[in-house]
């Protein structure tokens, strides 16, 4: 595992030096130069009172959403950051501690599968599994998207460390399989208490990313997750039923300390795509 690992999280110079140029680039856009300015107080801070491994959001404004960098990306720090309702992303080096001011959520029983994706989910077309390929799902999240720059937030660094979190079982990942046993599409995200926090997704086929999303929901609402958590909205989110609710609220929903996962140990799939698309589970009894 180890060597698969180091031959999947490598960068290569250039790919460095390219995120470097481009990142810069798109910083800079007028449209985000507001960012940009944030980011640089916010690193000017943490060389003036480096010892924090983690900011304190009550003492910055309510709006600001980059609040601090996150140098330590160890187990523990990284939990302590969930609990408060923070995660790490940035385009450019070192990472940010990023604290959206709402939070798109929704109920697992409440995730809505349109009829024509039920119809596909029905064939049964795709083998969706738990927790069988992370190293491959993290790293087909981070390969550039058709269409755009290749930029990514998940770096080497962000890699290492979510494979640290999902060795101990809070990390966990969907995949989606096609009739070759090829990877069509997955995700994965942390386990927060009751709620599961989604940090990408992947497709290569048409909406494999999709099926096993809808898979994932079902799945959750059985174990007794109360929340799914996309962190920012997007058209396709919203269309699964997700919607914005405040800071305040979502953080109400989080664990005050990291007790035992509410389904613990390696994820293993209960329902193929044609049950769930019959319809809700019946949740399975706390273990």
């Amino acid at each position: 595992m180890a060597s698969r690992r180091a031959a999947l999280f490598r960068q290569k110079h250039t790919t460095a030096l390219y995120r470097w140029v481009i990142g810069t680039a798109w910083a800079l856009r007028p449209k985000r130069i507001a960012n940009f300015v944030t980011t640089a107080r916010v690193m000017l801070s943490h060389v003036l009172q480096p010892s924090r491994p983690l900011p304190d959001p009550t003492t910055l404004p309510a709006d600001q959403e980059i609040i601090g960098i996150a140098t330590d990306l160890s187990p523990g720090v990284l939990r302590d950051a969930y609990l408060r309702g923070l995660s790490p992303a940035g385009h450019l080096p070192p990472p940010k501690w990023m604290y959206p001011r709402e939070r798109a959520v929704v109920r697992p029983h409440d995730f809505h599968i349109s009829s024509r994706l039920r119809g596909m989910m029905r064939k049964n077309r795709y083998r969706i599994t738990f927790d069988t390929d992370f190293e491959g799902v993290i790293a087909a999240c981070a390969e550039p998207r058709r269409g755009w720059l290749s930029l990514t937030w998940i770096t080497p660094r962000i890699m290492a460390a979510y494979a640290k979190l999902f060795d101990e079982g809070h990390v966990h990942s969907f995949e989606v399989w096609n009739s070759d046993g090829e990877l069509a599409g997955g995700g994965y995200g942390v386990a927060v208490g009751r709620v599961f926090v989604i940090e990408s997704q992947f497709f290569r086929e048409s909406n494999a990313s999709k099926i096993g999303f809808a898979v994932l929901a079902w799945h959750l609402a059985k174990w007794g997750f109360v929340l799914m958590d996309n962190k920012w909205l997007t058209p396709a989110t919203e269309r699964a039923g997700f919607k914005d609710i405040p800071r305040k609220e979502y953080l109400a929903q989080l664990p005050e300390r990291w007790d035992p996962p509410i389904h613990p140990g390696r994820w293993q799939s209960e329902a193929d795509s044609k049950t769930v698309a019959a319809g809700p589970p019946e949740p399975t009894p706390a273990r």
